[in-house]
């Protein structure tokens, strides 16, 4: 029961008018969603139930997508039955080096570098970006230099060589802004 309750998110001050693939939109990005219970009140703000399967999928979730704006409404999300999650926006750290939020990495030998990211990458766009190789357990940005540079790490080797030849001076976009990167 334990488990379940720490894969499962709150989702609160949704549009009326949402559907549940917008809610599956919304978060499939942060893993494997399990099941989606939209509740749609007689007048809004509606609300959602989302549960993952990993409990570090939903501290992901949680953190990219509290206080997110979908459609002027500003998203509410934490964990579900009990509680909000850690509050990211006060206390966090000055620095992560995992990629993952609230729980344990899982980092793996098959690792590419990716220099020529526009300063506004996150870990977030770049998981996304190289998950069109293969399945992405972590990935991370950092600044070197001056230069902003992504570290991925896939499940198996075949991924990350897949990734080498079809993401290498490929364009990366984001929200913000676009450039070639190098995938080495």
């Amino acid at each position: 029961m334990g488990r379940r309750n720490s894969c499962t998110i709150y989702v609160g001050n949704l549009p009326g008018d949402i559907r549940e693939r917008e809610v599956e939109d919304l978060f499939y990005k942060y893993g494997r969603i399990v099941d989606i219970d939209l509740k749609i009140p007689p007048r809004p703000p509606g609300y959602a139930f989302v549960e993952f399967e990993d409990p570090r999928d939903a501290d992901d979730a949680i953190y990219g997508r509290d206080g997110y704006d979908f459609d002027g409404y500003r998203l509410r999300v934490e964990l579900a039955h009990g509680g909000r999650a850690q509050s990211y926006s006060y206390d966090r750290p000055s620095s992560f080096s995992n990629g993952r939020r609230g729980g344990v990495s899982r980092r793996s030998e098959f690792r590419v570098m990716v220099d020529g990211l526009p300063s506004s990458a996150s870990w977030q766009d770049l998981k996304d970006h190289m998950r069109r190789a293969g399945d992405v357990c972590f990935s991370d940005v950092y600044r070197e230099g001056g230069a902003t540079v992504g570290v991925v790490d896939y499940t198996n080797y075949d991924d990350m060589k897949y990734a080498i030849r079809k993401l290498d001076d490929t364009e990366f976009r984001n929200a913000f802004s676009r450039a070639y990167i190098r995938v080495w």
